[in-house]
């Protein structure tokens, strides 16, 4: 079962209130996304830190309902 973008958004919400979040939808599928997650929280973080903080945030959904994931992740400028 693949995940909407709204399912997606709400699991990285949760896990990062602050973040702005854009997907993409790269095959028309649900199931092949592109994401930009700009958040405060992966300050100090590798970019690999920062990935699986992603990954943990969609709590093991990745592989299973949601196949593919181009991931972007940020730090807010201020």
């Amino acid at each position: 079962m693949a995940m909407s973008p709204d399912q997606i958004k709400a699991f990285l919400l949760k896990a990062f209130p602050d973040a702005s979040i854009e997907l993409k939808d790269l095959a028309g599928d649900n199931d092949h996304f592109e994401a930009t997650v700009t958040t405060k929280a992966f300050r100090g973080k590798t970019r690999i830190e920062q990935h699986q903080m992603v990954y943990e945030a969609l709590q093991g959904r990745m592989g299973t309902q949601l196949h593919a994931l181009s991931l972007k992740t940020k730090i807010p400028t201020e």
